[in-house]
């Protein structure tokens, strides 16, 4: 019988690409993913941290899953995880505490974890996270295809340099890193051989793709690669800076 495990997801389409992208590799991996309103065995919370509403929900949502299944394994990841690891271990409902990068590895850090668990016959806290602020190169999560929509959402740019007063987004996703434009052509390409003929262009300063490269690459020259795909009729883009755009 395959394990189940389920997804609560807060917070931007950057999050949500990143939920999609565990997803598949658990499904990869032989679980099924369940709605998390259901009895699951890992339950994983990706959270959010740009307003205390977000937050709020987050700590709520972690309780509500506990109580639906208490010997389930709750995974709590993402922005909230990044900057508040602290604020989060307080939390004895809490198994495993995971930040930005740790998503790419979540299938082996849970189950490193039940496997211990089994062997010690007791639950402990475990937290992996690591300084984001350091890192210079975009995640690449591979070519991520599951999607449970109409349209498919694909991170293109992760991190930001604006370090506005008022938000605390630099600190829990690092500086900005730009996919690769062969990785995003190499996924929408497969995207659009399932069928899908939308995506949604995201990230977390998108208009500040290629920035970081060497050579002079911008988000436009990336619209353009993406046009030329067969079978991808709309090319959506979320949420975008304009003083960024000439």
């Amino acid at each position: 019988m395959k394990k189940t495990v389920s997804f609560y997801t807060l917070g931007c389409k950057v999050n949500q690409y990143e939920t999609n992208a565990m997803e598949q590799q658990f499904i990869k991996n032989n679980y099924e993913i369940v709605e998390n309103t259901q009895k699951a065995d890992i339950y994983v919370i990706n959270t959010c941290t740009v307003t205390n509403m977000a937050e709020r929900k987050s700590r709520q949502m972690l309780r509500r899953v506990k109580e639906i299944n208490p010997s389930a394994v709750l995974v709590v990841c993402g922005c909230y995880a990044q900057v508040a690891k602290n604020e989060l271990e307080q939390i004895p409902e809490i198994d495993i505490i995971l930040g930005i990068n740790e998503k790419n590895e979540i299938v082996q850090i849970v189950e490193n974890y039940m496997e211990k668990m089994a062997e010690q016959d007791k639950r402990s806290q475990e937290a992996e996270i690591d300084d984001v602020s350091k890192q210079k190169e975009f995640l690449d999560f591979g070519d991520v295809t599951y999607t449970e929509k109409n349209r498919a959402v694909v991170k293109v740019q992760d991190g930001c340099n604006m370090f506005c007063s008022y938000c605390i987004i630099p600190y829990a996703r690092g500086r900005i890193r730009s996919r690769k434009i062969e990785s995003v052509v190499s996924e929408i390409k497969k995207i659009a051989k399932e069928g899908t003929k939308e995506v949604v262009i995201t990230g977390i300063h998108v208009a500040s793709y290629g920035k970081d490269f060497k050579e002079e690459y911008r988000l436009i020259d990336l619209l353009e690669e993406i046009n030329k795909i067969d079978g991808i009729e709309r090319i959506r883009l979320g949420s975008i800076e304009p003083l960024m755009i000439t």
